[in-house]
């Protein structure tokens, strides 16, 4: 089977992006039910405002409005004449040869255009000798043509291919070079070790800066790259020694050793990274502080979160600190609720309690469980440019478009915020987290009085978040009026789809224990984690499970009803009647989907 795709097209039209053409095109999605008038006429409001050079018109629709990726970089491919390359069909041997000879022979900076802006070259047999084939994403962008114009090339051609195929084979071949690492080898064999001070001071931290400031500056900001390509969450630095410091990468909920540096105090560390932070000053070494740090890396401006926490030293003159960075990158909020792995029962209750016009959606789970993700996910369904959309979150993480997110101050905390968005005319409200018993009261009067309430709290489960709020103060019938649903979430590791293999040996009584029965263990494959060159001890990527308590007219009646105290078991089995999964029986439905293991499920949730 050829490995191109032929597609029905016409001469290609003018692509120069204008207004008219976007309208045109924006119609034929609609026809074809990958958008809706209502996310055209948006994506063409936001593009007329940034300027469709900046914001094209296909990124918009999927990375803005919650348009399916693939459906329309396709269809705009298809639209405009462009075939599609189906990469499965190429000789991986062939296809990874061709790109390594061609990036050969173009210079560096070229190389890291082409790895930066995912873009495949290959000349297919069956093409004249002369005819390279650039496989890319988005074939309109104005940008490649501009690139490919100055390779002074007499005849190419361009193909469309998913991004997720493209990327897979892209770091398979290279990855882009971290230029701050390439710096520090240079560096290393230059400075020498730091003899070890009976006392660490300010005057002792500066002459390390003094000295060696080019090599540690690099490392910090090698480190910042590095964590972006490599996918992690959160960066740690530790300091474990006298002249050690260790940083670790949080991939897939797992720290994981980076580098170690040694020959520096991990004080003159500390302090470079305070100097590349706002917010934070370099001379206190007694308090909690945070800031941030923000950079461009490979074409995306990344936000990084930076807590910074004093520690004990094994000498109590040390001055050590622990620091955590959260890496903020909106490349990876996901705006299309089919992304985030709902099962059928509670995605309708979600998709049914986002679209009232009014109520509570309460996401609950522990730092780190993907909360923040399946809010804005929810919040992109429900944005609309007649909405007035507020947020009071403390810390901003992500940047929501068409969003007015409060900014808190010194002069403005969370507790103000709250009270003062109750005068700001709002229609939908995201409260980052009800902490106490006046923001859930705050949070709970806007949900009865009109207005669309997202927020999240710390507990285990579902029905744990109903006795929550009682036992804060809130009155029963107040969260039985208020409340849409409560959607208790966790991640679970994914296995690795190239090495993964069927389990030979299942515990039968492990199955049991996690809710099995022996039909289910009969007819179902257990898989179990190998480990290869492209994962992580056998695990790749994460997925979500939910337990989504939706609030129906026999749970606000049970919850009602209930005097001194809400009985959780109770309120767990009344909803389970009603179809609720628990995380436990959520697991299990990703156990049967073959895309994770009893071991991961059993570490994650808790019993029924």
């Amino acid at each position: 089977m050829s490995p191109i795709l032929p597609t029905p097209g016409k001469t290609t039209p003018n692509r120069s992006g204008s207004e008219q053409t976007m309208t045109r095109l924006g119609d034929q999605l609609i026809e074809l039910g990958i958008a809706t008038p209502q996310q055209v006429q948006k994506a063409l409001e936001i593009q007329r405002r940034e300027g469709p050079a900046k914001r094209r018109f296909g990124e918009i629709l999927s990375t803005d409005l919650g348009c399916n990726r693939d459906a329309v970089f396709r269809t705009i491919a298809r639209i405009y004449g462009f075939p599609e390359v189906d990469l499965s069909q190429i000789k991986k041997d062939d296809l990874y040869t061709y790109i390594r000879d061609f990036f050969e022979k173009v210079s560096e900076e070229t190389k890291q255009k082409f790895l930066i802006n995912h873009i495949i070259p290959y000349k297919f047999p069956n093409n004249s000798n002369d005819i390279i084939t650039f496989i890319t994403e988005d074939v309109t962008d104005p940008s490649l043509n501009l690139l490919l114009f100055q390779l002074k090339l007499s005849r190419y051609e361009l193909a469309y291919a998913s991004l997720q195929e493209i990327t897979q084979i892209l770091d398979e071949v290279e990855k882009p070079q971290n230029e701050f690492l390439a710096l520090i080898e240079e560096y290393t064999s230059e400075v020498a070790s730091i003899p070890q001070e009976e006392e660490t001071g300010p005057d002792e931290i500066e002459l390390d800066l003094d000295t060696n400031s080019s090599l540690l500056i690099n490392l910090v900001e090698g480190c910042l790259v590095e964590a972006v390509r490599k996918g992690a969450s959160d960066i740690h630095i530790l300091p474990r020694g006298q002249n050690r410091t260790d940083f670790l990468f949080r991939i897939d909920g797992k720290l994981r050793l980076w580098h170690t540096q040694e020959g520096f105090k991990p004080e003159t560390i500390s302090a470079v990274i305070k100097d590349r932070t706002r917010n934070v000053d370099r001379f206190v070494w007694d308090a909690s502080q945070d800031g941030f740090i923000q950079r461009q890396i490979d074409g995306a401006v990344i936000r990084f979160r930076v807590s910074i926490m004093p520690i004990v030293a094994q000498d109590f003159r040390r001055k050590f600190e622990s620091i955590v960075i959260r890496v903020l990158d909106d490349r990876k909020v996901i705006t299309d609720l089919s992304k985030l792995g709902f099962h059928k029962q509670a995605k309708e209750a979600f998709v049914k309690a986002i679209t009232r016009p009014q109520g509570m959606v309460i996401l609950t789970g522990p730092t780190g469980s993907g909360k923040s993700t399946t809010l804005l996910a929810a919040l992109y369904q429900v944005l609309t440019p007649e909405k007035n959309v507020l947020t009071i979150e403390d810390p901003v993480e992500y940047m929501i478009r068409d969003a007015r997110q409060i900014r808190l101050s010194h002069t403005l905390d969370f507790e103000g915020a709250i009270r003062g968005i109750l005068r700001h005319d709002p229609d939908i409200v995201m409260v980052g987290e009800m902490r106490d018993k006046i923001t859930a009261e705050i949070a709970i009067k806007l949900a009865n009085t009109g207005h669309l309430t997202f927020s999240t709290l710390h507990t285990n489960d579902a029905p744990s978040a109903v006795s929550r709020l009682y036992k804060m103060g809130v009155e029963p019938f107040l969260i039985a009026t208020a409340m849409n649903i409560v959607v208790a979430q966790r991640l679970l590791r994914t296995l690795c789809p190239h090495c993964k293999r069927p389990s030979k040996l299942i515990d039968d009584q492990v199955a049991r224990a996690l809710g099995f029965n022996d039909q289910e263990i009969k007819n179902t494959i257990f898989y179990e984690a190998v480990g290869c060159e492209l994962c992580n001890q056998g695990y790749k990527g994460r997925a979500a499970i939910h337990e989504a308590l939706y609030f129906s007219r026999t749970i606000r009646k049970f919850i009602i009803n209930s005097k001194t105290d809400i009985n959780e078991d109770e309120l767990r089995d009344l909803a389970v009647s009603e179809g609720m999964l628990t995380l436990r029986a959520s697991g299990r439905e990703r156990i049967k989907e073959g895309i994770t293991t009893i071991e991961e499920v059993v570490a994650t949730t808790m019993e029924d």
